[in-house]
């Protein structure tokens, strides 16, 4: 059995924060991850460039039963910190859109950086373990197939439960039931919706049309771009709003932004007469979309045999077409888990259980969900570093 000061389960970006935070304060730390190696959630990110923080990062950009918990963390350890880091190591960047950070070249700086940083403070960094028990007679216990380990410390962050593929498993929300840490139930989000019946068979037609448009559930909107799949909707604009929906209510989206439709239709009908209707709309939406729209709803030759109560009727659904989602692609598709450790478990300062001395809870794993874009990293970050300074 070897000893150590703090043992972290996981070696995403949560857990190689933690790892680095705490070895920098003098800790002997054992990073343990079940992967064959490290930071693999990192390497696919931003498709593989990995955005990696966002400069607008703020609390309210976070989703969780309690908005104000997130604050601490983020205060301590900002998007500039990271930068900070991403500089010192020469990682060129740039900003993408909305304050979206990327790499200019791969994610793999990013990871490389992460492990030199550990590697620089001795963090005992160990791959390939599959995690057999976890146990708390005095301090915590973790066994592993090389055998087993004691600190007066654990770290979960193993994150959440999206993309299976990549090895994601519940693994932090096990260990935190065993404990007797409250769960906020999980659901995958930052999540493409699923459609049936007649929304579906327009979606199918439309499969590979993408638009700016304005994503709406309830208070919450978001102008981003959205694209029509074979299954329903995705593209960030709905990927966004995802996160805000709940199972039976409707969301509503704006094809139009910016743009009185209805006054916009009125005139070309004055302009262009003669005009065919799907030629107008072309010029407004893509193509097949416009197509779409012309024969679903003016179905009339020229745009001056309509009236102009049919063109306000078609603008007023441009301008908010209300869609009720069968479901979501699930945590398949979902960029991330909602939900997770109850914050009101964790102290906001350390991320320590309140009921559990010596046990912590970082990143995914918690009930802390940013938004798209670089959101979700900067919270792995702040997390991991807060953790490791209490360790």
């Amino acid at each position: 059995m070897t000893q150590f000061d703090a043992i972290i389960l996981g070696a995403g970006a949560a857990g190689l924060m933690a790892a680095i935070s705490a070895g920098r304060r003098g800790r002997r730390v054992l990073l343990l991850d079940h992967a064959e190696e490290p930071g693999k959630k990192i390497l696919i990110s931003g498709g593989g460039r990995c955005n990696f923080t966002n400069l607008h990062c703020a609390p309210d950009r976070f989703v969780s039963a309690n908005p104000h918990f997130a604050k601490s963390a983020l205060s301590r350890y900002t998007q500039h910190d990271f930068i900070g880091m991403v500089r010192k190591h020469g990682i060129p960047f740039h900003e993408k859109t909305l304050g979206q950070l990327f790499c200019d070249g791969s994610a793999r700086a990013i990871v490389a950086m992460l492990l030199a940083e550990a590697e620089a403070v001795g963090v005992d960094l160990r791959c390939g373990q599959r995690i057999s028990a976890v146990e708390k007679p005095d301090g915590f216990r973790v066994t592993t197939q090389s055998g087993a380990f004691t600190a007066p410390a654990l770290v979960l962050a193993t994150g959440g439960l999206s993309i299976p593929k990549m090895g994601a498993t519940g693994l932090a929300h096990e260990i935190a039931r065993r404990f007797s840490l409250p769960l906020v139930a999980p659901r995958p989000g930052l999540v493409p919706f699923t459609f049936q019946g007649a929304p579906l068979e327009l979606m199918r037609g439309l499969s590979g049309v993408a638009l700016p448009a304005i994503a709406r559930c309830g208070k919450r909107a978001f102008p981003e771009a959205m694209l029509f799949t074979h299954r329903g909707l995705s593209g960030p604009a709905i990927l966004q709003i995802s996160s805000y929906w709940q199972e039976g209510t409707p969301i509503a989206l704006d094809l139009l932004p910016g743009l009185d439709a209805a006054t916009v239709l009125r005139e070309r009908k004055r302009a262009r007469p003669k005009a065919e209707p799907k030629t107008i709309l072309a010029e407004l939406l893509p193509q097949r979309l416009a197509q779409a729209m012309a024969e679903a709803h003016l179905p009339l030759p020229r745009m001056a045999d309509l009236p102009d109560r049919a063109l306000d009727a078609l603008a007023a659904q441009l301008k908010r077409w209300e869609l009720l989602p069968a479901g979501t692609e699930g945590y398949a598709k979902a960029e991330v888990t909602l939900g997770g450790i109850d914050t009101d478990a964790l102290s906001s300062r350390s991320l320590e259980a309140k009921a559990v001395p010596g046990l912590f809870a970082v990143g995914e794993a918690v009930d802390v969900t940013g938004w798209l874009g670089g959101y979700n990293f900067q919270w792995a970050w702040a997390s991991g570093w807060v953790a490791g300074e209490a360790l």
